[in-house]
């Protein structure tokens, strides 16, 4: 008998390895998956944090490749924004996650799986749901999900007393800022996020620079984008996961990326997050770009639709519902004609389109040119229709003044003679 938890080294992760040992007396073993959060060391400093705790062992997962291929493309693909301005950085990270853990459980034969989500927030329904469907597919049963800040309400200040006196160190800021690192951005929570009056301060945010303070020279990136997705940047073709870390270096330099997000959580309270994510704004507002000028524009519309449901089912817990297939299939459709290039500047915290080409793009001067003179209508065509695409509008009017029907209008004033488009 055994324990899997799920490890990020992290203050209520932490905790939970003394008391899961100290209540059930039986081994721990602690799996990390790097959902492109680690920097530099952290692995090894997260493999020493877990063994100083007294876990019986611990395995690193990569987990990069999986949480592009099978979520940050779709999200990338989608222009998914929760609220239009969060990027969901978490979410898909908890389903990577969860497989693993069972992966874990499966290989050691343990009887649980422990998390350290809270009680209030959304982390918890995406653990524990992807955690029940996964082991039984997986292992055949339905496993344990143990989740002691939960279960105890514990506060992040009664965590760090519990490991202080037990002799085990806590770094103050995992006591000030719950952090968490991946791939499609950083999320911050703190005091500050506990109302909606403040800011956070600057030093805040770990991995990019003030906008104010960002580089005074302008960087120009092209992307080159095939069926909705980037694979090359400026003319270089590169792996999905190097292309948004890449994205997160450069955009982090220059302020890109830094926002606030208030919205519904799961359970039906509103809450407030900070973030980071510097390779999501500026991938999503290039794509977006190229999508308005390849696709039609009910293609937008619809696609749009069915895309911002995807992620609001996403962020809330239920990937693994039938009908997110189906909007997988109706979102790779959406996108066979979105490839061509897109140039942006990134400047002191923005993002700006410089332009955008395509071999597939409907923007096709030589029929028509925007307020000037076209090749596909002629001045009565374009009567006729504004007179037409006016008469729901008109019968509704005329419904509310209480005024008759007025008959079909025709100009007295005689006009000279249109001679017909050939071609």
């Amino acid at each position: 008998m055994s324990i899997i938890l799920a490890f990020s080294g992290g203050l209520d992760t932490s905790f939970c390895v003394p008391y899961l040992r100290e209540t059930y007396d039986i081994p721990v073993h602690t799996v990390t998956v790097d959902t492109g959060g680690l920097r530099p060391g952290d692995a090894e400093a997260i493999a020493e944090r877990a063994a100083d705790l007294g876990a019986a062992s611990h395995t690193l997962v990569d987990g990069k490749k999986d949480l592009y291929d099978d979520h940050l493309s779709y999200l990338i693909r989608g222009n998914i924004r929760r609220g239009g301005v969060y990027p969901l950085c978490v979410g898909p990270e908890r389903i990577v996650q969860a497989r693993a853990m069972v992966q874990a459980a499966a290989e050691h034969g343990s009887t649980a799986i422990a998390h350290g989500s809270t009680g209030a927030g959304n982390d918890q329904v995406r653990f524990d749901v992807a955690i029940q469907v996964l082991s039984r597919s997986m292992l055949g049963h339905e496993i344990d999900v143990v989740a002691p800040i939960r279960s105890l309400g514990l506060t992040r200040a009664a965590s760090t007393d519990y490991l202080l006196e037990r002799g085990f160190d806590v770094p103050s800021e995992t006591t000030a800022y719950s952090i968490n690192r991946g791939l499609w951005g950083t999320t911050i929570g703190g005091e500050e996020t506990l109302t909606t009056q403040t800011p956070l301060p600057e030093d805040a945010y770990p991995d990019t620079v003030s906008p104010k303070e960002a580089p005074d020279e302008a960087v120009e990136l092209e992307f080159t984008f095939e069926e909705g997705l980037p694979v090359a940047l400026d003319g270089q073709g590169m792996d999905g996961v190097v292309l948004v870390q890449q994205l997160n270096d450069v955009g982090g330099a220059h302020g890109i990326g830094r926002d606030i997000h208030v919205g519904d959580t799961i359970l039906g309270i509103k809450g407030r997050v900070g973030f980071e994510a510097p390779a999501p704004e500026i991938l999503l507002t290039a794509h977006r770009e190229l999508e308005k000028l390849v696709l039609t524009k009910w293609q937008q519309v619809k696609k749009d639709e069915t895309a911002q449901f995807y992620g609001m089912l996403l962020h809330e817990g239920q990937y693994f519902d039938p009908v997110m297939r189906d909007v997988e299939a109706h979102l790779l459709s959406s996108q066979s004609a979105v490839s061509g290039s897109v140039t942006v500047e990134l400047y002191k915290g923005g993002v700006s389109v410089l332009g955008a080409d395509s071999p597939n793009s409907l923007f096709n001067a030589d029929l028509a040119t925007y307020g000037e003179e076209n090749a596909l209508w002629n001045g009565r065509d374009a009567e006729g229709f504004t007179r037409l695409v006016g008469i729901p509008s008109l019968l509704a009017a005329e419904s509310s003044t209480g005024a008759a029907p007025a008959s079909t209008h025709r100009s007295s004033i005689s006009g000279p003679s249109v001679t017909p488009i050939s071609g």
